[in-house]
């Protein structure tokens, strides 16, 4: 997970809806530096960053709600539909991965590889799409499922890369009717309202 961008040049004796809108600033900035990412669809990590930075954004505007305009409050719920359509995505992700790993795979992909490498080397901090326990669990040979399992596992990851198709296309629809309306101009000149 990206780390969040540093509030600086803050000053603790301006007024707070003045601090406000600079952190509302950043995190705006942050939230876009992820744009590139919405249109490939497989870009697992650089859309889990969006998702983060969209939270952050979305907290800030919910934390400063008192000093700023009210209706900043829209946009808050704006972007938790936004959390919501890209944690969706995540979790058939995650389900994906690990389906593919419970069968042996091997068509898991280098993002999943990596992943698994990155599951034994990770930082307690660090949150990846795969964590060391479940791969342990899942790799481990006693539990490796027979044919009449496979065939259901198989089923389940089709129906499960469906509905990631699916929350994909309605969170890439989301975003881009937002950028149609221009979302970051319209907050930004509610901020200065």
């Amino acid at each position: 997970m990206a780390k969040a961008k540093p509030l600086t040049s803050l000053n603790p004796q301006a007024p707070a809806c003045q601090m406000a809108r600079r952190a509302v600033y950043v995190r705006l900035d942050e939230m876009y530096s992820w744009m590139a990412d919405v249109d490939i669809p497989y870009e697992v990590r650089g859309l889990h960053n969006l998702r983060i930075a969209a939270k952050r954004l979305r907290y800030t505007l919910e934390i400063f709600a008192d000093v700023l305009p009210a209706p900043c409050q829209a946009f808050a719920d704006e972007l938790a539909q936004i959390q919501d359509e890209l944690g969706a995505i995540h979790d058939s992700d995650v389900m994906i991965a690990l389906l593919r790993l419970c069968m042996g795979s091997e068509d898991a992909g280098p993002a999943y590889e990596q992943a698994l490498v990155k599951a034994g080397k990770q930082k307690s901090k660090e949150k990846l799409l795969l964590q060391p326990e479940m791969v342990a669990a899942v790799l481990d040979p006693d539990v490796a499922p027979n044919s009449r399992q496979r065939y259901g596992l198989e089923q389940l990851l089709l129906k499960q890369s469906e509905s990631r198709e699916e929350h994909y296309q309605s969170f890439r629809r989301h975003w881009h009717q937002l950028q149609a309306r221009d979302f970051r101009r319209e907050l930004l000149d509610t901020l200065q309202g």
